[in-house]
């Protein structure tokens, strides 16, 4: 199911690139050069055929894009992202310690203080 889901937006995705790549350019790149103010916004460019099938590529690619997160979802339900790591992917697999967990506790013995050391010059008064 997921992999035909994502053929279908792999295909939408190129679609949508060459639908907008068929377009013709309003205005020349932001008013650079030639192009002049003849064609722009009349009643036949803004609701032509490419435009109409821009938006709803657009629409089916975000569409598309939301579903394969969802689908592709390991986990169903809520998940704190902060906390432990769900458990081994894998079965027999070692789990992953979170990185905010605290390590464990290692028991260790406090050294024995070092006998005081004489002065190895006498202090000067």
């Amino acid at each position: 199911m997921i992999i035909l889901l994502f053929i279908v937006h792999i295909l939408i995705a190129v679609s949508l690139v060459a639908v907008v790549l068929l377009q013709k350019s309003e205005g020349g790149a932001l008013g650079m050069g030639g192009g002049g103010m003849s064609g722009f916004m009349t009643g036949r460019t803004t609701a032509n055929l490419l435009t109409r099938t821009t938006a709803i590529l657009a629409g089916a690619f975000f569409l598309s894009s939301i579903l394969l997160v969802i689908l592709s979802s390991p986990q169903k339900g809520t998940r704190d992202f902060l906390g432990e790591s769900p458990g081994p992917a894998v079965p027999g697999a070692p789990a992953v310690p979170s990185p905010l967990s605290a390590p464990p506790a290692v028991p260790t013995t406090p050294a024995a203080p070092a006998a005081p050391t004489a002065p190895s010059a006498p202090l000067a008064r």
